[in-house]
């Protein structure tokens, strides 16, 4: 899960940037594309999913805010979900990123499962 903060706001209005933003982010992580949907809201904001074999990739925005709520979701140990996160975070040109890791489906001895949870901020670069 991300809090981007500071990013673009003509970029988080674009339904069409956004679609392209995830879609590519999705092959430079290393899954694959199943489906897409993008809503863009009015006056402003936009609401968009790519479902992957993986499981998702989604972006909620507030423009007027230069916000953005991202999950990169995936179930899958061989896809890259830290380079799918970045890409994003460098196209929306977040100035700010707090990033939340949670690792599901972690089985107990009683048969239970449960999860572990990691969270830290970061200053996106741009990568060359």
């Amino acid at each position: 899960m991300i809090e981007a903060s500071g990013c673009d706001p003509k970029i988080l209005t674009d339904a069409n940037a956004l679609k392209k933003i995830l879609l590519e982010a999705a092959k430079v992580g290393e899954m694959d594309v199943r489906s897409t949907y993008f809503y863009r809201f009015t006056p402003q904001g936009v609401s968009g999913m790519v479902i992957v074999s993986e499981s998702h990739i989604s972006i909620h925005t507030w423009p007027e805010k230069g916000y953005a709520a991202i999950d990169v979701y995936t179930c899958d140990t061989n896809s890259k979900p830290e380079k799918t996160v970045n890409y994003i975070l460098e196209k929306i040109k977040a100035e700010y990123a707090h990033i939340t890791e949670i690792e599901r489906g972690i089985e107990d001895e009683d048969g239970t499962y449960t999860h572990t949870i990691l969270s830290w901020d970061e200053a996106p670069q741009e990568e060359n």
